[in-house]
């Protein structure tokens, strides 16, 4: 075929890209990495309308885009990023269509949506993405891009200068990013500050709010038996008096906050004159030291969100109590209706969501870091070996619930391993601790190492083949070498059956070396134990497999108990093994399955340096790693 037709074929292969469904575009786009495995560009030496076209339409598909960062097809995101770098195609995203539901049911009833839906999510800067905050990410993305044709606004709540920083916003927006989450219009409540001081100023005056200096502790025992302070009726003029004073931030306004007039006899505590402005004149990172008085979340929220234009806000039912707060906002300021709607926060067993314990965690060095695989955070779960498709399918199929339940981990790895098992190259590794030696005898054996290639997975053959080394000379694990009777048929994998022979030990009682009588013509289906195995005359690579505990004891934590006492101190294992020559190749973030002992992801590659902390529980980094490749054991859903 004429190199202008297999342009053509391809620029019509392209609308298969198009679907938000992962599903549906995962067959092209093996197709597509199958096309690539010796090819630099899609058709011919150069790059053509095939090379640009395929790309836009990969780059447009939110989806897509985000599957391929996740380096689950090699040649594919090779190829996608050299086009990128070098062509770097212009493209203008398309407004998103509404879409069907996909396969979970969100009927929950959102009011107005015929005037159209935009939704927020307003996370502050103060830490890294955990899961509960990607489940709110997802659904207000949902209800905007998917279940409407509306907008989805990304505000960051950037009112609170002595916990945010530059660092944590970048974190997030590229976390987003990575689930597949593209904001029409990125904001800051620090963009509002001068308005949200003019509101301030202005409920003030309506008699609305007031200012008070009562003593925290004293304040909050006021609030509990609802008594009312001492300043709840002072004048109108003396309250913006001291609302300038908080403005300079001198010493004596920052003995001063406002607080709202609302109810302090009101069942609901959140009614009880809640603090709406505070002062803190510690430098904001991004206005400087322009402002020293800053609005609480539960003022600036609804304000803006009237302002902005949203439609629905959509929170977790912790918020359920505030809400009637919320809407109060709206009204002593006559801004325009904002719908709340409120479902369950995710919990899990073993696991604390807290930013302020996350952040003691991480600084007591207990953990490496913000995406330690241990952690929750949307960092940590991928630096674990969790795929964006799978966090995006589990997530969205709890739906917009309110019930709260304890979820265990195992339903969200079972549904990562959906997604890793089909593209997992299969590898081989052995302990390097008492690994035994074998000799291996009989007429079917190499009289000098030979090489095969064999598929590096039995079922996806796209991904390729990987070299097998046959010799006289192979390594086990000690604890097979254990489990061998004399005598005993055994299956070599990517080799063949074999007898046992002359197993000796050592004076400890362990396997020294042992003899292994190849029977080729022996049946594979007969034989209860498939061994694996690694010929020693390779290029045999050092690795360590790492696998993680929970970093709690208990499965759930009750309010009066002691976090610290419930911290589990031995959370990590690592494993120092030799794998077959083919993983010399592997790179940073690659999901591959060791036979026999699991999926793993790949942190750092052979001869490489990892991008993150490696350690212990002091948190310092581990020097006797070298060269080594290092490999995190991606959980299955199976319960250990």
């Amino acid at each position: 075929m004429a190199a202008a037709d297999l342009i053509k074929e391809w620029e019509k292969r392209a609308e298969a890209f198009k679907p938000l469904n992962l599903k549906q575009i995962e067959g092209p786009l093996a197709e597509l990495d199958a096309h690539l495995t010796l090819r630099t560009y899609i058709v011919g030496y150069a790059p053509t309308e095939a090379d640009t076209t395929v790309w836009k339409a990969l780059r447009s598909n939110r989806i897509a885009s985000s599957y391929i960062k996740q380096n689950l097809m090699l040649n594919l995101c090779r190829w996608y990023r050299f086009i990128e770098e070098t062509v770097k195609p212009e493209i203008e995203l398309a407004t998103r269509p509404k879409v069907a539901d996909e396969g979970a049911s969100y009927d929950i009833g959102l009011q107005d949506t015929g005037k159209g839906v935009v939704t927020r999510f307003p996370p502050e800067p103060s830490g890294y993405l955990h899961i509960g905050h990607a489940k709110a990410a997802l659904l207000n993305d949902y209800f905007a891009h998917k279940k409407y044709q509306g907008k989805l606004i990304l505000r960051f709540d950037d009112t609170n200068p002595i916990k945010e920083k530059q660092e944590f916003q970048d974190s997030i927006i590229y976390d987003l990013e990575l689930m597949g989450i593209k904001p029409d219009q990125v904001t800051h409540t620090s963009d509002y500050f001068q308005e949200l001081y003019d509101f301030c100023v202005q409920i003030i005056k309506n008699g609305h709010a007031y200012a008070d200096n009562t003593p925290q502790d004293v304040l909050r025992e006021e609030r509990l038996a609802r008594v009312d302070s001492k300043n709840r009726n002072n004048s109108v003029e003396e309250s913006l008096k001291h609302f300038e004073e908080m403005k300079t931030g001198s010493t004596e306004g920052q003995k001063w906050y406002i607080r709202a007039k609302i109810d302090m006899k009101d069942n609901n505590g959140a009614m009880r004159d809640p603090v709406i402005y505070r002062c803190s004149p510690e430098p904001h990172h991004r206005t400087g030291s322009t402002w020293k008085i800053y609005p609480t979340y539960d003022f600036a929220c609804p304000l803006i969100d009237a302002h902005e234009g949203v439609t629905h806000a959509l929170r977790t039912t912790e918020y359920n109590d505030r809400d009637a707060q919320y809407q109060w906002m709206l009204k002593a300021l006559n801004l325009r209706h904002v719908y709340n709607w409120n479902f369950a926060r995710m919990s899990f067993i073993r696991t604390f969501l807290s930013k302020r314990k996350l952040t003691k965690v991480v600084d007591s060095g207990l953990v490496w870091g913000w995406d330690d695989p241990r952690f929750p955070t949307v960092r940590g779960i991928r630096r674990r070996g969790m795929t964006v498709p799978a966090l995006q399918e589990f997530i969205l199929k709890q739906g917009p619930s309110k019930s709260i339940v304890l979820m265990d981990w195992t339903s969200i790895w079972a549904t990562n391993k959906k997604f890793i098992d089909p593209i997992a190259g299969r590898y081989t590794a052995v302990e390097e601790q008492d690994a035994v030696t074998c000799t291996v005898i009989g007429k079917d054996v190499p009289e000098s190492p030979k090489t095969e290639e064999k598929d590096i997975h039995l079922k996806t053959k796209d991904l390729g083949k990987k070299q097998v080394v046959f010799s006289k000379t192979v390594i086990l694990d000690q604890v097979d070498a254990q489990s061998f009777d004399d005598g005993e048929e055994i299956t070599l994998m990517n080799w063949g059956n074999a007898f046992v022979r002359n197993a000796k030990k050592d004076n400890s009682g362990k396997v020294s070396s042992l003899e292994l009588e190849l029977n080729l013509a022996g049946d594979v289906k007969t034989t209860k134990k498939k061994i694996t195995w690694l010929s020693k005359d390779q290029d045999l690579v050092p690795v360590y497999l790492y696998d993680f505990d929970y970093l709690l004891t208990k499965d759930k934590l009750e309010e009066d108990d002691d976090f610290d006492s419930f911290l589990n101190k031995s959370t990590e294992k690592r494993t120092r093994c030799l794998a077959d020559l083919n993983v010399r190749k592997l790179k940073e973030d690659d999901i591959i399955q060791f036979d026999r002992k699991g999926f793993f992801r790949c942190d750092k590659p052979f001869g490489g340096s990892s991008r993150a902390k490696l350690g212990g529980v002091d948190g310092k980094v581990t020097e006797e790693i070298g060269e080594a490749a290092v490999f995190f054991q991606i959980p299955t859903g199976k319960s250990k």
